[in-house]
């Protein structure tokens, strides 16, 4: 179907820090299993929660879910997990790349980094969202989207438990949308073709 295919060659980054993991598995627990849109996950965590963060996003999803590898091709429905220690960039032919330079907004992964970067590749057919946090990463990323045609959604900071990161992107951008938990949910399976 063609809305179906125009889905395929998006991409959802989605990024977090403090008091944002709740808030992704909610969503992800509502994502049907035949969703059309890679989803990767951009989320700061200790190089010890590592595999914990990635079987409890297995446990939660309906959607297979992967820590992203070197060249590996973005495909839907999956969810991408970035791994612990690794900024991840998007290349042109819509494969990922691992890198470890230095850490951004003290952060690697960097929300930045990955945003800025998905946001070369996908332009309007990319949306960012950025979660409850404590720095500033994502709001420079979530400010390029919105300057390449992307669509831009932070987490409502009343309902964040830590409101730091969605403000900060308020103040540098203008977002489309600033929505909850459930209004976040509401958009993304808004994406999914009617009839299907």
């Amino acid at each position: 179907m063609e809305e179906s295919e125009i889905n395929k060659n998006r991409l959802i980054v989605i990024g977090g820090s403090s008091g944002s993991l709740q808030v992704v598995l909610d969503v992800l627990d509502r994502i049907p299993s035949d969703y059309p849109v890679a989803i990767l996950l951009i989320l700061h965590r200790g190089n010890s929660f590592e595999s914990l963060l990635t079987d409890l996003l297995i446990v939660k999803s309906n959607l297979p879910v992967r820590e992203v590898e070197e060249k590996e091709k973005i495909s839907a429905p999956h969810i991408y997990l970035a791994p612990a220690d690794y900024h991840v960039l998007i290349e042109k032919d819509k494969t990922f790349s691992l890198d470890y330079s230095e850490k951004m907004n003290y952060s690697r992964p960097s929300i930045d980094v990955s945003f800025i970067s998905a946001a070369e590749v996908y332009g309007e057919k990319l949306t960012g969202i950025l979660l409850s946090g404590a720095n500033e990463d994502g709001a420079e990323g979530i400010k390029t989207i919105k300057e390449s045609g992307g669509h831009t959604i932070i987490q409502d900071p009343d309902s964040a438990l830590v409101n730091y990161m969605p403000r900060q992107a308020i103040l540098k951008s203008k977002i489309d949308e600033v929505l909850n938990t459930e209004g976040i949910i509401r958009y993304l399976i808004s994406l999914i073709p009617a009839g299907c």
